[in-house]
């Protein structure tokens, strides 16, 4: 088997169970897997192909959670920049509803690039409508090119404006097509091994566009074939109205009485978990995607993600829609997690501390959100969310995923020196200067190794214009 070794880093930051940060050290990989990791000059000084990281900082691949890769084509679009969820949703329902197999298949390999650049290597995908002969298998199809570790979530809408549900009718589909298709997809593509780089995700879309009876069927059905759960939950205070009004309960509450917690389930967002909520999730596994931008970008709120880790809820980091973001940088993403959780403690009320005297919100103390508790979040725990024991931290055995940041540049200047990990996160964010996934360099030297960047980007942005302008 092919070997590749990483060589000299100034850093390996492993996030394995003992959270090592190696200096001046090596990994090498053999075929898909790391074979070994420690200080250079315990490990060979050749390979098949060498990467001299020197003045680098070495990082398992990053793990996205939750994503709507089409939604690229309709970064800021005018009539969306300012609006919150449900309002944001109804003015682009209609643009979405002249989606084109070609245009998801160019806007999932963009997402992709964009994550690759960033650092990440495994990543969700929500595909929740399927106009103009569109299929799950358009994206499947874009994550092979480009070379991504892929969670290919089969997502549905059901009910319709008719029937009560936000999404107009023209994009929901029958039910039963829905749980035919779900099945169809698993059995084609489902690869439940290790290291597999593509596995597919039962995803109904959100409690406000399907119905209970499809939650339950979904569920069953896929714990009948062995894959997992995924939707939006809590995202915001209509979503949570919207619960309480049509259901008589809180979305956490939803959730459980259809048999969506547990630890084969995630949900999205969850900004407005209750403390319930929180102690039903940490004790059935049930894992939360967070979506820090979108949740500002939408003006949805802060998740409780301090007290959710504290709790023992699974958690990891989404970049969602790239309209509801207009970025895919997860990288960035954990740098704004980190400064949310931060600015989420600080509005807390005045709390007793130890001596009975009241302790300002804003003394942040043992319940800091650190540059290296958003690591983690980042990488093991997007993992866990996902299901996957073979991502998420580097150790003999774990997937050849890994991001190598060049520490020399412009942004870390002054940051590196004294913390270089830390300075990842505190600095502004810095793009990859490799990425390899399962053992494949897929970004070299900053630039995308396997698709030819400037023709890609051209051809999505005509198609967003198309998709937009409403012409073909």
């Amino acid at each position: 088997m092919k070997t590749l070794l990483i060589r000299d880093a100034d850093v390996v930051v492993t996030m394995d169970d003992q959270r090592r940060e190696l200096a001046r050290a090596s990994v090498l990989v053999r075929g898909r897997a790391v074979e070994a990791i420690g200080p250079a000059e315990g490990l060979p000084r050749e390979a098949d192909e060498v990467i001299d990281a020197r003045g680098h900082a070495v990082l398992p691949g990053l793990v996205n959670t939750h994503h709507h890769m089409y939604q690229s084509l309709t970064r800021a679009v005018p009539a969306a920049q300012d609006a919150e969820l449900f309002g944001w949703l109804k003015t682009l329902y209609p643009i979405w509803a002249r989606l084109t197999p070609e245009m998801v298949r160019v806007s999932t390999q963009l997402a992709m690039a964009e994550l690759l650049l960033s650092g990440c290597t495994t990543s969700s995908d929500h595909l929740y409508l399927y106009p103009n002969g569109v299929r799950l298998d358009d994206s499947i199809e874009a994550a092979r090119e480009i070379g991504m570790r892929f969670h290919a979530a089969r997502g549905s809408m059901s009910v319709g404006e008719s029937a009560g549900g936000l999404p107009p009718d023209a994009l929901v589909e029958r039910e039963d097509a829905i749980l035919a298709d779900t099945q169809r997809l698993v059995e084609t593509h489902h690869d439940a091994g290790r290291y597999a780089m593509l596995r597919v995700v039962a995803a109904p879309c959100s409690p406000f566009s399907v119905s209970r009876d499809l939650m339950r069927e979904a569920a069953a059905q896929a714990r009948a074939l062995g894959t997992r759960l995924h939707t939006h939950l809590a995202e915001n205070d209509h979503d949570v109205a919207y619960s309480r009004e049509r259901f008589g309960m809180t979305p956490a509450q939803y959730a459980e009485s259809l048999g969506w917690v547990g630890d084969d389930v995630w949900h999205a967002h969850c900004v407005k978990l209750d403390a319930p909520g929180i102690a039903r999730f940490a004790a059935t596994g049930t894992g939360v995607a967070h979506c820090p931008c979108s949740n500002m970008r939408l003006a949805s709120g802060i998740a409780p993600v301090r007290r959710m880790l504290d709790a023992g809820v699974p958690v990891g980091l989404g970049v969602d829609g790239s309209a509801s973001n207009d970025g895919a940088h997860l990288l960035g993403e954990a740098r704004m997690g980190m400064l949310l959780a931060r600015v989420g403690r600080a509005m807390e009320p005045p709390a007793a501390g130890p001596d009975g005297r009241l302790r300002p919100g804003c003394d942040l103390g043992p319940a800091e959100m650190t540059a290296r508790d958003m690591l983690a979040v980042a990488t093991r725990g997007g993992a866990q969310v996902l299901g996957r024991d073979d991502i998420g931290h580097l150790a003999p055995g774990m997937a050849a995923d890994l991001a190598l940041f060049d520490l020399r540049t412009l942004p870390f200047a002054g940051g590196a020196v004294h913390d270089p990990v830390a300075a990842l996160l505190l600095c502004a964010p810095a793009q990859a200067a490799w990425t390899v996934v399962d053992g494949r360099v897929v970004v070299r030297e900053g630039r995308l190794a396997t698709v030819d960047a400037g023709p890609l980007v051209e051809r999505h942005n005509r198609l967003a214009r198309m998709l937009v302008g409403g012409w073909r």
